[in-house]
C-alpha cells in the first residue's frame, strides 16, 4: 500500500456549542442506543449547568492549531481538516470539502487513546458512511494506530498528573492516592475489545514513573440500563470506599481516558466527584488531561511520520507492543456482535 498522504483530518465526538444545541446533539448520540429518555434529559442538564456549551469543540480547535505549528516547524507539511460524529463540523461535511479541495489520501487521527467500540470501530464506520455518502471522489482515509503506550502519550500524562501532586503539601504528598479514570462501557462491549487492559497498561506506566504512590482504575460516566452490566468500580462509589477507610487525605483524579476537558470530565469529575471528596473530607486534584501538551502534540506528528515512511520502528513502552496500523476485521466489536463471538 502506498504511504502518499495529502491531509490530516482529526476525526472527534463533537459536542454542543450553545443551549439551543444541547437536545439535538444528544438525539443525535444517542441514536439507536438503549437509553432511556429520562437519562437523556438528566445528562442534558449536565451541558446546561455550562450554558450549553461542552469545551470539546473550542479544545479541538486548539489541538488543531497547535498540530499546525508543530507540522509548519519539522513537516510533514500536510493541510489538517476536522470532522465529528455527533455535531458540527460533522465527517460528510469536512470529507465533502476534503473532496473539493481535491483530497486524496488522508491520515486520521482519532481523539480516542484506547481501543473500544466508540473509540475505534464506530468511529471507522462513521468515516465509511460519510465517504458513500459523499459519493466519487471522495477521500481515502487511514487511521494512525492507538497510542495508550506510545512515549509521548505516557509522559504527557505524568507531565499532568505530577503538575496536580505537586498542588498537594509537600508533606502528604508522597501518601497521595492516584485514581486513573476514563469512561465506563458494557462488560460485553468490554469482551470484544483491549479497552481494560490497555487502560490498565497506560496506568501502570504512568504510575511506574511516579514513584510509590497507590492508585487504582475507576470508571466514570455510564449510561445503560441499569440491568446491563458495565465495567466497574464507579469513580464516586469507589472514593466513598476510600472515605469509609479513613486511610486518605488527599486524592489525584487522572482523566487517563479522555485527551481533552469536555463535560464528562468536567460534571462527573470536577463536580460530582469533588463533591464527594469534600463530603468525605478528603482533599481531591484533578489532573489536566493531555490537550495541547507539547509531548503530546510532538507524538501526533511521530504517529503521522512513522506511518508516511513506513519505518519498522515503531516507539512504545511496558510489554505489550505498538498496535497495528490496519484494525483486524474482529477488532472492537461493538456490544451485539462481541456477544455473539462468544456464543
Amino acid at each position: 500500500m502506498s504511504n502518499t498522504y495529502d491531509a490530516i483530518i482529526v476525526v472527534s465526538f463533537g459536542g454542543p456549542e450553545g443551549p439551543d444545541d444541547v437536545i439535538p446533539f444528544l438525539e443525535n448520540v444517542l441514536r439507536g442506543k438503549n437509553v432511556p429518555r429520562e437519562r437523556m434529559l438528566e445528562v442534558a442538564e449536565h451541558y446546561q449547568h455550562f450554558g450549553g456549551v461542552s469545551p470539546i469543540n473550542e479544545q479541538n480547535r486548539a489541538l488543531i492549531r497547535a498540530l499546525e505549528q508543530e507540522l509548519a516547524e519539522h513537516g510533514p507539511q500536510l493541510p489538517i481538516y476536522w470532522g465529528n460524529r455527533n455535531w458540527d463540523p460533522l465527517l460528510v461535511d469536512t470529507l465533502s470539502q476534503m473532496k473539493a479541495d481535491g483530497i486524496k489520501r488522508a491520515l486520521a487521527f482519532f481523539t480516542s487513546t484506547f481501543s473500544s467500540y466508540s473509540g475505534c470501530r464506530q468511529y471507522r464506520e462513521d468515516i465509511q458512511r460519510a465517504r458513500e455518502e459523499v459519493g466519487a471522489g471522495a477521500p481515502d482515509v487511514d487511521k494512525l494506530r492507538v497510542f495508550f503506550n506510545h512515549p509521548g502519550f505516557i509522559e504527557a500524562t505524568v507531565s499532568r498528573t505530577q503538575e496536580a501532586l505537586d498542588q498537594i503539601p509537600e508533606e502528604r504528598r508522597g501518601q497521595a492516592t492516584i485514581l486513573y479514570s476514563a469512561h465506563s462501557i458494557p462488560l460485553v462491549m468490554a469482551a470484544g475489545c483491549r479497552y481494560e487492559v490497555q487502560l490498565q497498561e497506560s496506568a501502570r506506566l504512568v504510575s511506574e514513573r511516579l514513584g510509590t504512590h497507590p492508585w487504582h482504575l475507576v470508571y466514570q460516566s455510564r449510561s445503560g440500563p441499569p440491568h446491563q452490566p458495565w465495567l466497574e468500580p464507579d469513580i464516586c462509589d469507589f472514593i466513598r470506599e476510600l472515605g469509609a477507610k479513613g486511610e486518605v487525605k488527599d486524592l489525584v483524579i487522572v482523566p487517563i481516558g479522555f485527551v481533552s476537558d469536555h463535560m464528562e470530565v468536567l460534571f462527573d469529575l470536577d463536580t460530582e466527584a469533588k463533591d464527594v471528596s469534600q463530603e468525605l473530607g478528603i482533599n481531591m486534584v484533578r489532573a489536566k488531561t493531555v490537550g495541547v501538551h507539547p509531548r503530546f502534540i510532538t507524538m501526533i506528528r511521530e504517529l503521522i511520520e512513522e506511518r508516511i515512511s513506513g519505518t519498522e520502528e515503531r516507539p512504545a513502552l511496558g510489554n505489550m507492543g505498538a498496535s497495528h496500523d490496519v484494525c483486524p476485521v474482529d477488532c472492537c466489536l461493538r456490544a451485539t456482535e462481541a456477544s455473539r463471538s462468544k456464543t
